[in-house]
């Protein structure tokens, strides 16, 4: 049998338990808020009985392991999940700023919310383009009116202009996402530094010791963290390590960082991504990288072809009309516009000053004559080959439409999206996540048998008392 000196330890060892049961309770209500907590729970076991005649006795209880409540394959769909989300997420911000960012000159042809409205509205590019055929149709009722010409001539000039600032608003917004890679990536690097960081630790400090549930919450943290950057794949080893693969390259073992990651031109100054000491291209599908990339090189550049295309064939097909005709002097051959696309746009310098100039006439010498004029007027309903056959407004709207039509497309697959991460997040909260009501009932459990321990030792200190005595 145990003996008094048995029961007393018996006592000793259980107020020890009770005591670490306060201790992890009151752990886990300091982290209620911490986001990246797992909680924690005192896992107890019986201690080795003592065989007696009667049969093994019980020694009281022992705590064998402090364990966090998490779920590993939950943490992988999480993990997943956020990648898809920051993908789209990152999309939309892209999306959002290149409608920003040309609004401008688009004037409303786009909404904040993706939407398509009011396309060409006042002072809008679809207004000046439309303004420009209209002061042509203006010009043919008085051909030789230097009022209509010099009309004709600031319309253009308003147009050009806004063809520029396009271009360079455009490119703006290219150079701010190449910017935010580029930022991405350097954060990529950093966590994944301390990840293998905190791999090392972890190892060192379970090695013979139990779990590091704290520093796993932590690693766990940052891993998720990474995910909202890039696709990572994750794997464990025997000792505690997460071993990190980003586009099928490993990337950090255990305590080492392998490799990092490295952004490189593409060409054209668009920014890749690629491992930094093998060189290797990396194709990402998730991640806040892949999305701001993905957005760059689909909407953002299909828009910037779109006004490049649009405004190249508004010089060729112009100037084709134009260069045969006439100006009042009897002059030819020069063309209206000059310029290759919306960068460099502009209207003749030498009609700048001298709307004379204006080769409105499809005859020499003929100051009255309005053919040219007329058939300039006329390119307004024309459809062009190198439109899609779709005539300049309708090529312009269906360009804006598009990215409008990006912004919504990505809008509704985010707001899907979400839905899931927020079902997954509650399903991690409610296994893993800290209970106020939950501690405090244990807590008030645990003192209550801290208690109930302290009166047993105090009992069996009693009884050793009256045995001393009787050995008087």
């Amino acid at each position: 049998m145990l003996g008094l000196f048995g029961a007393l330890n018996l006592g000793a060892r259980s107020l020890q338990v009770q005591q670490q049961g306060v201790e992890v309770a009151g752990h886990n209500l300091a982290n209620v808020n911490n986001t990246a907590y797992a909680r924690q729970r005192l896992d107890i076991q019986t201690s080795t009985p003592l065989p007696t005649t009667i049969g093994n006795e019980g020694t009281g209880a022992d705590v064998v392991a402090i364990t966090q409540l998490r779920d590993t394959l939950l943490d992988q769909q999480i993990q997943g999940e956020t990648s898809v989300t920051s993908y789209l997420q990152s999309q939309q911000t892209a999306l959002q700023s290149t409608e920003a960012g040309v609004d401008e000159q688009l004037q409303g042809s786009t909404s904040t919310t993706g939407s398509t409205s009011n396309v060409g509205s006042p002072g809008g590019l679809a207004s000046d383009l439309s303004g420009l055929f209209n002061s042509f149709q203006d010009l043919s009722t008085a051909a030789s009116s230097i009022t209509s010409r010099q009309a004709v001539i600031a319309q253009a000039q308003q147009l050009t202009s806004q063809f520029n600032q396009l271009d360079q608003r455009l490119n703006t917004v290219n150079g701010q996402l190449n910017q935010s890679v580029q930022t991405d990536v350097t954060s990529a690097n950093q966590l994944m530094s301390d990840i293998a960081g905190l791999n090392k630790q972890i190892v060192g400090s379970e090695a013979g010791t139990g779990v590091a549930n704290d520093l796993r919450d932590l690693r766990q943290q940052k891993v998720e963290a990474l995910t909202k950057l890039v696709n990572v794949q994750t794997s464990s080893d025997a000792n505690g390590d997460a071993n990190l693969s980003i586009g099928g390259q490993l990337l950090v073992s255990g305590g080492t960082v392998q490799d990092t990651l490295q952004t490189y031109d593409s060409g054209d100054s668009q920014l890749l991504l690629r491992t930094a000491s093998a060189g290797t291209p990396l194709t990402l599908t998730g991640g806040s990288i892949a999305g701001t990339i993905d957005a760059r090189d689909g909407a953002l550049k299909s828009l910037h072809d779109g006004v490049n295309n649009l405004a190249s064939q508004l010089i060729s097909q112009v100037n084709a009309v134009y260069r045969p005709g006439y100006d009042l002097n009897g002059n030819t051959g020069a063309n209206f516009f000059t310029g290759t696309n919306a960068s460099d746009i502009d209207v003749n310098a030498a009609l700048a000053n001298n709307p004379s100039a204006l080769q409105a006439s499809g005859v020499a010498g003929a100051t009255g004559d309005n053919q040219v004029a007329l058939a300039l007027a006329q390119m307004s309903n024309a459809t062009q080959a190198g439109l899609g056959n779709q005539t300049f407004a309708q090529s312009y709207n269906g360009t804006v439409t598009d990215l409008g039509s990006a912004l919504n497309s990505v809008n509704s697959q985010l707001s899907d999206q979400q839905s899931v991460q927020t079902m997954l997040q509650t399903q991690r909260s409610s296994l893993s996540g800290v209970s106020v009501d939950e501690e405090m009932t244990n807590l008030v459990m645990f003192q209550r048998a801290f208690q109930a321990s302290a009166h047993l030792v105090s009992v069996v200190d009693q009884m050793l008392s009256v045995v001393v005595t009787l050995g008087q």
